[in-house]
């Protein structure tokens, strides 16, 4: 499953650390920012909660871009 959601970050290069720390998350299969945009789509593995994943998602993202924000 493919889900799309708003981003907060405040440069490209953050936005790479972003995607990269979304990418590392259990229950993740794929992940890709699009800094233009302000969006992450995000592909998960069968069968997790993507709620919950998506809260993990969003500490990892935090411990590389501490004011960053996924809207979910």
């Amino acid at each position: 499953m493919k889900k799309t959601y708003a981003i907060e970050v405040d440069c490209a290069n953050c936005a790479n650390l972003m995607e990269d720390a979304a990418k590392a998350t259990p229950g993740v299969k794929d992940a890709v920012v699009n800094f233009m945009a302000l969006k992450m789509t995000v592909e998960f593995e069968e069968g997790v909660d993507c709620t919950a994943v998506m809260k993990k998602v969003l500490k990892n993202c935090r411990k590389v871009e501490d004011d960053c924000d996924i809207a979910f």
